[in-house]
């Protein structure tokens, strides 16, 4: 897919590293362009596309990286996923990742991420923890804020290590989805 896209949109952060960005109300329309690029390559397979993530909640600091959640009717339907994917220029990172979960990246300059897709099953609990998230920071404010000053003290603590920065952040996240919508 076209890189100007990303560039002009300030996405991109180095693959093992953390680099949290002032919102960005461009961040919107780049999910909407890449939503339609997903929906077209994809056709009826993806039965919802949203953003999610850090990026979809416009008060917040975030990695510049557009999180997309496809939703297809079974998990093994990611697989079928994988060559329209490429086409738009994702490479298949598998489903060993994390559980229940076809992840999907996309890179500028060799190894800048700029999107991260997630094709879980419609409706899953995978798919409807990803919104339920998405949805509290949205509606509470304060919750999102307190969320904000945690990533800026793990992405100070671990700059070069994703991989812990993002381990760091599931307790928080756990609570906010055991409080449940």
């Amino acid at each position: 897919m076209a890189s100007e896209h990303e560039q002009s949109f300030g996405l991109g952060v180095g693959n093992k590293s953390v680099k949290l960005a002032d919102p960005n109300q461009s961040w919107h329309e780049a999910y909407l362009l890449e939503e339609a690029a997903i929906r077209k390559a994809l056709g009826d397979l993806a039965v919802d596309v949203q953003h999610f993530g850090s990026t979809s909640i416009p008060t917040i600091k975030a990695k510049p990286i557009i999180d997309i959640a496809v939703g297809v009717r079974r998990f093994e339907d990611g697989l079928a996923c994988v060559e329209p994917m490429a086409s738009i220029g994702y490479v298949y990172a598998g489903s060993n990742i994390v559980p229940d979960d076809h992840i999907f990246g996309r890179d500028i300059q060799g190894d800048t991420r700029t999107h991260l897709v997630h094709v879980v099953e419609y409706g899953g609990p995978t798919w409807r923890n990803f919104l339920i998230f998405r949805d509290r920071l949205r509606r509470e404010p304060d919750l999102a804020h307190a969320y904000e000053a945690l990533k800026i003290e793990l992405a100070a603590k671990y700059a070069n290590d994703r991989a812990s920065y993002t381990a760091a952040k599931k307790d928080f996240i756990q609570k906010i989805l055991s409080e449940g919508a």
